[in-house]
Order: structure tokens, then C-alpha cells, then sequence
């Protein structure tokens, strides 16, 4: 087998925020596919960065009072702490805040220009008047101009529809609330275009992208031509100025994948390397590990830069699903949303780790974490079937050591040997879940040979020692083969089995050979089982650090004041009562009324088709940005009222006093719209 140079990067995380258990899927999936290349014997390096530039970090910076550098150091840290802690390994981890990113950025730039494939072009752009900038996409939400599902953010939405943030039908900005408005500014744009052709040979060629991938940017995409892509952005901005053109910056899209080629050469500088023979070589594969959210970028906009500026093109690029928890989309209220540092407070990373493979496949379908599958799954693999053959056994030959001649064992390590090419080729394809099936079949084989030659018992009659030596020489020699198989994921469990015997595991091919005449070391505990507690007590960290963020926690305040202010009402018959129709209802649009004070235009569901339109006055406790996807109850059958600004068709119904002091009356977890209030 010729030995391989592969490059292999990871999507670079925003520097905005922690790592958390959904981020983790991707860079443990990367990281156990360069630890399998590794264990084949290949060279193999594995970079990335933090994507550090864009008006968010900016807007942090500044309302945390100080640089974005300080910032963006910080959050490195951080980053690279919680991977680390996790197992997950770079050869090399950047910034794209760096002196050797933006040469490449001007590499690349240069390489565009001389191409003729930038133009300049006057924009018509949203700009948040108290925030003072220019908002990018993903800091304006509105409503869908092709299918009018609201709070969609400014580049896309659910339905698949394209589109720039202006054109959102009743666009709010995100930094501050306020209703954005329209100025002009140059930008500069890559005809994307021109590159259409060469696009569509690279995706459709059947040996760069997953089937599913190619079919989806041949039917939305490549089926007309491109559009320009937008590469700039206006000051003030935090990133890399343009060159060529004083006051604006290349759009965090253009610096962040070039970072890969920045850490790459990182690399090459500390361990004296070409850049070239990594980035510029066909003798070097490339491999791009990325969620399916960031697929636009990576599969038309990164290739056509990499081929106008004379790269090496991907070689694969490697697309996963996103992560539910119990088949929810993470969630902070429910403590769902695990960031990386919390889960390590409680849990061993190789549980995740475990996981994560067994739920991994070469397609780009979402993965589930099942709490109480999580738990069985490994306690029962990890702990019963594998890290058990060894508990069983080791001790018995501690003072024998391993027998000088392997045993009959009924073709058992044989077996398995040959399964190895299987569970490599699962390895090699994306397919780790099947791997996992491969490798825990092995190990009930191997548990059932134990069951039946039951060491325990041999060790009780001195006659049987020669019996009981070779009895743990097998099973200490299939739990090592398994040791080796599931050692790109529980990379502490192979060398937990090299200390334990006397033989480090370094190869793919160490488990085509038992180990003979070797010493077994003490044996101490491999894994424990894992505790539902523990995860209980990780979810309720969870949920109570979202608790203490949303809202400090405050002393009861029941003094009669309220009803001092406003006494009670007289009596009313329950008749009365039942004229007035309340209904759950969900705002799905919320706006300012720019020539009204206290009013907020809202657009509520009553479930279905049903719609009303209600003019609230509650501007001065509401931001309409916080009230989108809100439950509230309503008056359903109020008579409509025209008023200055519109007919409105009900009440939202609240508390308080007025002015700032209004709180909306929210239900329970559950509650529909369209249900009645009784």
C-alpha cells in the first residue's frame, strides 16, 4: 500500500462564541478519520483556525470594551482548550487574524484582478442607525420575499429561497432592534459567473462531493447562470482592508477559508516545509470536513478561488447533518445546548466521541443524541463488551504474562484479522457507524468465548494454569485487536491497552498479529460506566447557566401596591365572561410603527390560515425582534378598530402599569394557538 499525503482542514469556528456539542460532531468525525489515515500508516496533517473578522466581533468588542484582538485571543484559547479536551488534535491551529492570511488573501486577490473577474458596483445596503454600521446578512431577520415565513435571517431561508438582507419584506437588525435603513455604498463583486463551466465539471464529476450534494447545486444553482458574489464590505468593519480599494474589506467568506492555506503554511514554517508541496502538488489530497449549512461557500465559491489563483483543488469535500438532542433542535431552556467546557465537568469524552461514530455515515443525514440510548449504548459496548474482556482476564496473568505460542481459539483473532479491510474501508468512506456495527460484532464473538472458557473459574484449580494462561492470551489478544480497530476514536483506550501490554499500538496492521511472551502489566480501570445522573446533572448545568444569563433571579414582590393603583373591578357574571373569546396566539411578525410612540404593529396566529393584525402599545418594554415566535393570549373576537395606522383586529392581552412597566401574558410549555383560554 503507497503511502498517502493528505491534507485534511475542518470548518473554522466563529470566534464569537464557545465550542459546543453540536460543533463537536464535526471535528470528532475529522479528527477520527485523520487518526485512521495516521494508524494506515500515512501522512496525514490536520489544520484550522478561528474565523475572527465580521461586524459581530466588532459589535462585541465594543459593547465589552475592548479590542477585537484582546477578544478574539481570548476566544482562541478557549477554543482550542475545549478540543484538546475532547481529544480533537490539530497539527495546527491558526487565526484568520493573521499576517500570513492576509498574504494569501492578496495572493488570491491579485489572481482575480488579473483575471478580470472583479467589478465594482453601487449597492443599496441596510444600515443600523444606532448601531452605526453596515449589517451583514446574518444580522438582519425578516420575512421571506418568495414564501412570507417571518424571522428568516438575510442571505436565505427555510424554503430554500436566495436572496440580499434589503430584500426582506420588514427587515429588523439584530444588533439593536431598529428597523434598518436603506444607503448606498460601493462593493465589489466576483463574477462567479464566468466560472460556471469549470463549476459544473468539478461538483458534477461523481469524485468530489457526495451524490446528494452535486444533485442539490445542479437543480438551485448551476441549472442558470451565477450570480456575482458580493466580497466586500464597507467600513467600519473588523478584518482586511482591500488593497485596491481604500474604506472597504473582503467579507468574512473570502479571508475565512483561505484561512486553511494560512494555517497550512503556518505548519510549513515550523516544521521547515514547501507550502507548495501541500497546497500546489497533485501528489497531496485535500480534504474538507464541513456542515451542510456552509455547503454555498465551500462547493462553488472556494473552488472557483482556488482554481483562478493556481491551488490545488479539493479533493473531497466531506458534508455531515446537524445534531438534535432527543429529536429537538438544541435547546438552552431545556438544557439541551451543552457547551464543551460543561460537558467535560461531567462526562468522559470518549462517551461522545463513541457516540458520535455510531451515528456517523458517508450521507448528509442529521444525528440524534438520545439521552438514555447514549447511556446504553455505552455502557453496554464500551464497558460490557470491550473494556470487559480485558477486566476479565488481565489480572489472571499478571505474574505468567502472555503465553510464547498463540492457542487454538477456534479461528476467532483469524476472523476478525480479515473483518479489519471491511471496517478500514468503513473508516475510509465516512461510514463510522458501520465500522462501530463491525468492530462491536467482533467483541459479542469475543465475550462469548470468554463466557464459555470462564477464566474465573480455571484459576481455581493450579492443575488448569497452563489452561488459564492461554485462555487470557486469547482474550487479551481480541480485545487488543479491538483496542487497535476502535483506536482512531478512543485514541486513551489504545494506549491504556499498550501500557497495559507492554506493547504500544501503532499500526493499522497490528491487529493481523497476536502479541506472545509479553508482560501484562496491572490492570486498572479502562472506563467506568456511565452514570445517568452525571448527564442529569450536566443538563440541569445547562439550563441553569441559560437561566442566569436570560435573567437574575429576584426576591418575590406580592406588596398590595398594584391594587392600590388600580382597585379591582366590580363584579361580572360568568355569562359576561364567556363573551370575550381568548385565544392562544403566536406573534409572527412584530414592527415599529415609526409615526406612533407606544405602538407595535403585530401579526398574530391563531393556528392555520388565521391571521390578525394587532396594533399593541407596548413599544417602550419591547424590542419587535424579542416578540417573533412568541405565544401570547389574545382577544379573538374584539370588534376591529380602524385606526391612524391601520385596523386592528383584537388585543394582546398584558400587565402593568404602562410605559415600560407592560407585561405580556404568556402560556405554559404546550399551549397551541387557536386554543381557548377558559
Amino acid at each position: 500500500m503507497s503511502v498517502r499525503r493528505l491534507l485534511v482542514t475542518s470548518a473554522l469556528p466563529y470566534a464569537n462564541g464557545p465550542i459546543h456539542i453540536g460543533h463537536l460532531v464535526e471535528y470528532i468525525q475529522t479528527d477520527i478519520w485523520v487518526r485512521f489515515q495516521r494508524l494506515r500508516g500515512h501522512r496525514c496533517i490536520y489544520v484550522c483556525a478561528d474565523d475572527t473578522h465580521g461586524t459581530a466581533i466588532m459589535i462585541r468588542a465594543r459593547q465589552e470594551g475592548r479590542t477585537e484582538t484582546d477578544l478574539i485571543a481570548e476566544m482562541q484559547q478557549q477554543h482550542e482548550r475545549d478540543f484538546a479536551g475532547f481529544d480533537v488534535l490539530f497539527d495546527n491551529y491558526g487565526s484568520t487574524d493573521s499576517e500570513e492570511n492576509r498574504r494569501v488573501c492578496h495572493e488570491i486577490w491579485r489572481a482575480l484582478r488579473d483575471q478580470d473577474l472583479i467589478v465594482e458596483r453601487e449597492v443599496s445596503q441596510l444600515y443600523d442607525p444606532q448601531a452605526g454600521t453596515f449589517l451583514a446578512d446574518r444580522f438582519v431577520r425578516g420575512t421571506c420575499p418568495r414564501c412570507d415565513r417571518p424571522d428568516q435571517p438575510g442571505d436565505s431561508c427555510q424554503c430554500g429561497a436566495t436572496y440580499t438582507p434589503a430584500d426582506l419584506i420588514d427587515p429588523v437588525s439584530v444588533l439593536s432592534g431598529a428597523r434598518p435603513e436603506v444607503r448606498k455604498a460601493t462593493h465589489l463583486f466576483v463574477q462567479l459567473g464566468k466560472l460556471h463551466d469549470f463549476l459544473v465539471d468539478w461538483t458534477q464529476s461523481g469524485r468530489h462531493l457526495q451524490s446528494e450534494v452535486a444533485n442539490y447545486l445542479k437543480g438551485h444553482f448551476l441549472h442558470e447562470p451565477l450570480k456575482d458574489w458580493d466580497i466586500s464590505r464597507p467600513a467600519p468593519y473588523f478584518g482586511f482592508e482591500i488593497p485596491d480599494s481604500p474604506g472597504n474589506y473582503w467579507y468574512v467568506w473570502f479571508d475565512a477559508p483561505i484561512g486553511y492555506i494560512a494555517s497550512s503554511q503556518q505548519w510549513c514554517d515550523i516544521h521547515g516545509e514547501n507550502l507548495d508541496d501541500w497546497w500546489r502538488s497533485e501528489q497531496t489530497e485535500i480534504h474538507h470536513f464541513i456542515g451542510k449549512d456552509i455547503t454555498y461557500f465551500h462547493t462553488l465559491f472556494w473552488p472557483g478561488m482556488l482554481k483562478v489563483a493556481e491551488f490545488q483543488l479539493p479533493t473531497k469535500v466531506h458534508i455531515h447533518g446537524f445534531l438534535t438532542v432527543g429529536g429537538e433542535k438544541m435547546s438552552k431552556s431545556k438544557g439541551t445546548f451543552v457547551k464543551a467546557s460543561t460537558y467535560l465537568k461531567h462526562l468522559d469524552p470518549a462517551y461522545l466521541r463513541y457516540y458520535y461514530a455510531s451515528k456517523l455515515g458517508s450521507r448528509l443525514d442529521d444525528i440524534d443524541l438520545n439521552l438514555e440510548e447514549f447511556a446504553s449504548k455505552v455502557n453496554s459496548d464500551l464497558v460490557g463488551k470491550v473494556v470487559n474482556l480485558a477486566s476479565r482476564s488481565a489480572k489472571f496473568v499478571e505474574t505468567s504474562g502472555l503465553a510464547s505460542t498463540y492457542p487454538d481459539d477456534g479461528g476467532l483473532f483469524a476472523r476478525a484479522a480479515t473483518v479489519g479491510d471491511e471496517i478500514a474501508e468503513a473508516y475510509e468512506g465516512c461510514d463510522f457507524g458501520r465500522a462501530m456495527r463491525l468492530i462491536m460484532e467482533l467483541a459479542d464473538r469475543a465475550n462469548q468465548f470468554v463466557e464459555s472458557a470462564a477464566p474465573w473459574k480455571l484459576r481455581n484449580d493450579p492443575a488448569m494454569a497452563d489452561r488459564l494462561q492461554e485462555v487470557c492470551t486469547i482474550t487479551l489478544n481480541l480485545f487488543r485487536q479491538l483496542a487497535v480497530y476502535l483506536a482512531p476514536v478512543l485514541p486513551r483506550l489504545a494506549e491504556q491497552t499498550g501500557r497495559l501490554l507492554n506493547n504500544p499500538i501503532q499500526h493499522w496492521n497490528d491487529s493481523q498479529t497476536p502479541i506472545l511472551g509479553s508482560r501484562v502489566a496491572r490492570f486498572e480501570h479502562m472506563m467506568t460506566r456511565l452514570d445517568r445522573r452525571d448527564i442529569e446533572k450536566m443538563i440541569e448545568e445547562s439550563r441553569e447557566v441559560e437561566a442566569s444569563e436570560a435573567a437574575p433571579t429576584a426576591a418575590w414582590d406580592d406588596s398590595g401596591q398594584p391594587l392600590l393603583d388600580e382597585p379591582l373591578a366590580e363584579q361580572c357574571t360568568i355569562e359576561d365572561f364567556s363573551k370575550v373569546d381568548l385565544r392562544i396566539a403566536r406573534i409572527v411578525a412584530a414592527e415599529e410603527v415609526p409615526e406612533a410612540k407606544k405602538l407595535l404593529k403585530l401579526t398574530l396566529s391563531l393556528g392555520g390560515d388565521q391571521r390578525r393584525t394587532v396594533f399593541a402599545g407596548i413599544k417602550a418594554a419591547y424590542s419587535p425582534e424579542d416578540l417573533v415566535g412568541r405565544l401570547v393570549v389574545a382577544v379573538a373576537n374584539l370588534a376591529p378598530r380602524q385606526m391612524r395606522f391601520g385596523l386592528s383586529e383584537g388585543m394582546v392581552t398584558a400587565a402593568g402599569p404602562g410605559g415600560s412597566d407592560v407585561f405580556l401574558l404568556s402560556p405554559d410549555q404546550g399551549a397551541q394557538p387557536g386554543q381557548r383560554v377558559h
